[in-house]
């Protein structure tokens, strides 16, 4: 008879030394020797038994997997929560490395959804609720010299768990949640005395006495002798600052050391548009030998709140940014980390938005780490959506926070800490105790927290963040006005709001639905930016939101569409303005807010109010090659805006049905002409435009890149409702996630599929992408080895 779940977890504990769950931190670069790396190489299946957690059970009929993974088979709609809420089970055997005898070893994930009971060697390990953090155990005494085997039981049923446990299930919560290991998993050695943590704080960045604190956390299994810790801050491999100091271990756990790096008058200093990142070395040794070795980036910036708006290093900046899901077509969150920095290459190089808030709950640090490099402000918060639970609920958000912080507070990207729940109703002692515990652990960002009611009372944070939807007057998206005596920001605009009929949610900014509301999606987005702009007391806004994402709220085929790209990070019409708010000398752009096709849906072409978004000074419009018009910026209705649309009239063009009108588009700065676009009515050239986002990748068995494909006119403008399947076939080390054949019509017209990566095997893959209409195109990707992990 098989042992009963509960009795069997018993026996494991009770066997053990009660093994504890253990913050050890992931923003820190071990030396290569110290990392097991376990994403390839999993056995996977719905859990049959207990007895499957147990070393010998037999798990070869079960299919292989390689982490990331989600544990359901999802398309990129119709999402059901039924298909992941289970119990499942991840096995995977491993030989530990002969340099990791004789070290204290950790069990590292990266993050699991929603909560995972590790099974080491047949020792159950405490169960780890929460989806969205990284999690680690040390199991130094566990490890056999021989074969191991780990056993992970992932519970993704609904849970007491932030954002869970609404008695309503996953309708109470706008973002659907996917099970599965969604991060890396791994073996970290360290030695007997470790650093567990460094947080390096600059303290007056703009000061000429500017220094960093940096405080260290030591652990070590026992007492030992002297000890010689130094910090070193380093800029391209040299040496800019140094500290050290020795001290003794005196007893058995965590000691801390603050060290002071001073003289840093040349500092340079992290800016949007020049995001300076300095790495900090933090060693540790006895007897002149390097016992562990710590290292993280960091940036010197100020970044202030103020009443009288945002200031970025002591100048005035208006935030202009959008809110961001970490949710992917196909997989949920289980997207490697090329994949996951990809989202924030594209908000701030394409959409070239200067700030993102993670919505709603801490995202990846492979994203966070890109922010950092590329100067993009991030706001962060914990994981909910409108609920607040009981106590035990509370305590579990408060520990969230905690654990946020301790992430992330290295990373200049992060401007302000978000504390509250999303949009739930205040409550003072909860977030009394937020505000506190990332006061504690990080008092260099201000906290904050959206809400739905304008209103200070009870408030108790440092920034006013509020979700604003409705309709001015002049029936246009409105922005509340600042509330008095406090740093304003506008953490939530346009979204879904239904702003013609003044309430409600249900606008759907489809590329297959109502092409007039898809035209609106623009407009108001720069109505919210534009009146931000024009007031110095707003500190700036994210408007909602980048990319749709899964959802049971409001949701078409559940998938909520108010994203300004859609799931596959497509540009949709609505992205118009933020690709033309860049400085035309770097990028010239012209966007039209509509689609050039005189077909049924739009058989009069796109109206007498036609806007285009561009930087440029002035346009010059030619229809079938004659002077149509001349336009200029539309700066009576949007005078905020760094770069106003243009309004065109095309209401009275006489369209000959035998041939399709062709339209050109000049862009000139000054008497200089600096971007022509054509645009073709005439779908008989249509065509179907096919691109990868990386021509090499990497054979861990989880590199994965994005190919698009669209029908587009003959210059590769976005048809208007492009139909037919494609069909995809590979050859070579990888494989597709995704749906093959894909039907274009769901998506008026775009799609795209990951191609990943198998373990160790490298070569080149081909991609044939074929349409009955317009043929195969076909595109060569390289997948190369691993780089080799060299000892240090």
């Amino acid at each position: 008879m098989q042992p009963s779940r509960r009795n069997f977890l018993q026996r494991c504990l009770a066997s053990g030394t009660g093994f504890a769950l253990t913050s050890l931190s992931s923003a820190r670069t071990y030396s290569f020797a110290d990392i097991l790396p376990l994403d390839p190489g999993w056995r996977f299946h719905e859990k049959p038994n207990d007895a499957a957690l147990l070393p010998a059970f037999d798990d070869s009929a079960w299919p292989a997997v390689d982490l990331p993974h989600c544990v359901a088979r999802l398309s990129w709609q119709n999402w059901d929560p039924a298909s992941w809420e289970k119990l499942w089970i991840y096995r995977r055997r491993f030989i530990l490395p002969e340099a990791f005898r004789n070290l204290r070893t950790f069990l590292h994930f990266e993050g699991v959804m929603t909560s995972a009971t590790p099974v080491l060697n047949g020792q159950a390990l405490p169960r780890h609720v929460g989806g969205y953090l990284p999690f680690s155990y040390e199991i130094t005494s566990l490890l056999k010299n021989g074969e191991n085997v780990l056993a992970v039981e992932v519970d993704s049923r609904w849970q007491n768990v932030p954002p869970e446990g609404s008695p309503k299930g996953p309708r109470a919560i706008d973002y659907l949640e996917p099970g599965g290991i969604w991060g890396s998993v791994s073996i970290r050695a360290v030695p007997g005395i470790f650093l567990k943590d460094v947080f390096a704080k600059p303290v007056n960045v703009l000061d000429t006495h500017r220094h960093v604190e940096v405080a260290c956390t030591l652990d070590a299994a026992a007492a030992s002798g002297a000890i010689q810790l130094t910090a070193d801050l380093e800029e391209s491999g040299r040496t800019v600052a140094h500290a050290s100091q020795k001290l003794r271990i005196e007893k058995p756990g965590e000691t801390k050391v603050l060290l002071h790096l001073d003289n840093l008058k040349n500092i340079k200093l992290w800016d949007v548009d020049h995001p300076h990142l300095y790495e900090l070395r933090v060693t540790a040794a006895s007897a002149k030998k390097l016992l562990h070795e710590y290292r993280t980036r960091i940036g010197f910036r100020d970044a202030r709140f103020e009443v009288d708006g945002f200031f970025l290093n002591g100048r005035r900046l208006k935030l202009f940014g959008l809110n961001r899901h970490e949710l992917y077509p196909y997989v949920g969150r289980a997207m490697p980390r090329r994949v996951l920095r990809r989202d924030a290459e594209m908000l701030r190089r394409e959409l070239h938005c200067n700030m993102v808030r993670c919505s709603h709950y801490p995202q990846s640090e492979a994203f966070l780490n890109a922010c950092d490099e590329l100067g993009l402000m991030v706001w962060e918060e914990p994981p909910g959506w409108q609920y607040l639970g009981d106590d035990a609920w509370k305590d579990l958000v408060v520990r969230d926070v905690s654990e946020m912080v301790r992430r992330d507070r290295n990373h200049p990207c992060v401007i302000i800490w978000g504390v509250r729940i999303n949009e739930s109703h205040n409550d003072p002692v909860l977030y009394r105790r937020t505000k506190q515990v990332a006061e504690s652990l990080d008092g260099t960002r201000p906290t904050s927290g959206s809400m739905t009611r304008l209103s200070t009372q009870d408030w108790l944070q440092d920034v006013f963040a509020f979700d604003d939807y409705h309709t001015a007057p002049d029936g246009t998206a409105g922005l509340a006005a600042p509330l008095p005596g406090v740093p304003f920001f506008v953490s939530e605009a346009v979204g879904q709001f239904n702003y013609p009929a003044r309430h409600g949610f249900d606008r759907k900014y489809r590329r297959a639905g109502d092409v007039a509301t898809q035209v609106d999606q623009a407009i108001r987005h720069a109505q919210v930016h534009d009146k931000a702009a024009a007031n110095p007391r707003y500190c700036g806004v994210t408007a909602w939101c980048a990319f749709d994402y899964p959802s049971l709220i409001n949701a078409y085929h559940a998938v909520k569409c108010p994203g300004v790209a859609d799931m596959f990070r497509i540009p949709k019409l609505g992205a118009a303005l933020y690709i033309s708010q860049v400085d035309p000398s770097r990028q010239p752009v012209i966007e039209p807010d509509f689609y050039w096709d005189f077909g049924p849906a739009t058989p009069s072409g796109p109206g007498d109010h036609s806007v285009i978004f561009s930087n440029c000074d002035r346009l010059q419009l030619f229809v079938n090659g004659a002077l149509h018009s001349i336009l200029h910026p539309d700066r009576t209705h949007f005078p905020r805006l760094p770069y106003p649309p243009f309004v065109a009239d095309f209401s009275n063009l006489h369209v000959d049905p035998l041939r399709p009108p062709e339209l050109r588009i000049d862009g000139y700065l000054g008497q200089r002409l600096v971007l022509s676009r054509s645009f073709s009515a005439d779908t008989s050239k249509d065509q179907l435009m096919v691109q990868a986002d990386d021509k090499e990748l990497i054979a861990d068995g989880s590199d994965a890149t994005r190919i698009v494909f669209r029908v587009t006119d003959q210059y590769g403008a976005q048809r208007l409702f492009g139909s037919g399947e494609v069909i995809l076939a590979l050859a070579g080390p990888g494989t597709i996630i995704g749906d093959n054949p894909f039907s274009l019509a769901e998506t008026g017209g775009v799609g795209a599929v990951w191609i990943k990566t198998l373990p160790g095997q490298t070569g080149r893959i081909q991609v044939d992408v074929s349409h009955s209409r317009f043929g195969t195109k076909t595109l060569t990707i390289q997948v190369f080895p691993q780089p080799r992990r060299v000892s240090t």
